[in-house]
């Protein structure tokens, strides 16, 4: 490649943690035709991936300048694939080049570093995720490293208001014991593409606060769904606290956007008896709330995830500096089946998912992406978000 001093090596956190720190200070994170992100990792960079069965992270250096991140994780998890639904999948994210040297194929180069590692590790599919506009990531990936787009989930982001929402009379929400929502889960969703096998890991961790179920009062007993039995319509989704890993602050917005902010908190703050919204202060650092093991059945379950939302948020209203509930389902088609409340500007309706065979089994991956979803979303594991 002709780069001479170029190298890329594994992250050490007492040789490493400050430039990286430096070099995410340097990188603005977010689609460039709206918002742009910043995130605060509160001096852990690996974060994002800690809580990963199996993780790693690459830097590349320029001398003593970190010109370049990138982050990846090893999972078992479904895949429809024959002979078997099961596989070891690995998982690139926290690609970040220093503005001063992108375009000269460094982020490349750490891909195929972190692919060789995927192998080693004996990975069937590497995948990753970015915006669907995002045209130099979606030429790395597809056009240079032979990746297949393979799914469009919608990504939904919902301010929290610092007022409790009334859920409805009708509606019981129940706590559900670890033990149930693994079982559950397993039950019903080890289906569903991207499925976690450690799934119980996931319940059990720290972050995890919990999964609920929400149904019409009156229609469930004691060891919800443990005899096979269930309410006519149902609804389920568990909460990650993905605020105690690291923080988002808003970094560019247009002035519009700004002085709405300040007028709407000023007019809540006035006249609070007119019970409007405002909007959260999105220019200090906050935290967020992440919906994930979303699942529902029966003719009325739309209107339940849309009470379980409700009673999620009614949770964040209580965490002081979580500013946004977010979660992500399987695409446009399954967006309208669910009753969700998202802010269209803070959203992403297609967010975009492409896949790598690590095998050479070029059949079965260019099949993939030409199969429809099985189920009602993708499980997006919290642990990648």
């Amino acid at each position: 490649m002709g780069y001479g001093e170029l190298k890329i090596r594994s992250y050490d956190v007492q040789t490493h943690r400050a430039r990286v720190e430096d070099l995410e200070r340097r990188c603005e994170v977010g689609p460039s035709k709206r918002v742009v992100l910043f995130t605060d990792t509160m001096g852990d960079p690996i974060c994002r991936i800690r809580n990963s069965p199996v993780y790693k992270m690459l830097i590349a250096e320029l001398g003593s300048e970190v010109v370049g991140v990138i982050q990846g994780s090893i999972k078992l998890a479904t895949v429809h694939k024959p002979p078997k639904n099961l596989a070891r999948l690995g998982y690139v994210l926290g690609l970040r080049i220093a503005p001063l040297h992108r375009r000269k194929g460094i982020g490349l180069e750490l891909v195929l570093e972190l692919e060789k590692w995927f192998i080693a590790n004996d990975v069937d599919y590497s995948y990753m995720a970015t915006e669907k506009d995002n045209e130099a990531s979606v030429n790395l990936f597809v056009k240079k490293l032979g990746y297949a787009k393979f799914r469009t989930p919608a990504i939904l982001v919902n301010p929290v208001d610092r007022r409790a929402l009334r859920l409805s009379p009708k509606t019981e929400v129940a706590k559900l014991k670890i033990e149930e929502a693994e079982f559950l889960y397993r039950k019903l969703m080890t289906s569903t593409e991207f499925f976690p096998d450690d799934i119980g890991s996931i319940l059990r961790n720290r972050l995890s606060l919990g999964t609920w179920v929400a149904y019409q009062r009156g229609e469930s007993g004691d060891g919800f769904g443990s005899d096979g039995k269930f309410p006519s319509s149902w609804a389920m989704l568990s909460v990650w606290n993905s605020g105690e890993l690291f923080k988002m602050r808003l970094g560019k917005a247009p002035l519009s956007c700004l002085i709405f902010t300040k007028i709407s908190r000023l007019i809540d703050k006035i006249f609070p008896c007119f019970k409007l919204s405002a909007i959260p202060d999105f220019f200090s650092p906050f935290g967020f709330y992440f919906m994930y093991g979303l699942h529902l059945e029966g003719p009325s379950s739309g209107k339940l995830v849309g009470d379980l939302c409700q009673f999620v948020h009614n949770m964040a209203t209580k965490t002081r500096d979580c500013k946004v509930i977010v979660t992500e389902v399987g695409g446009k088609e399954m967006l309208r089946l669910h009753n969700i409340p998202y802010w269209k500007s803070l959203s992403c309706p297609e967010d975009l998912w492409c896949i790598k065979a690590m095998k050479n089994e070029e059949n079965t991956i260019l099949q993939l992406p030409k199969t429809p979803p099985t189920t009602t979303s993708l499980f997006v594991d919290p642990r990648e978000v």
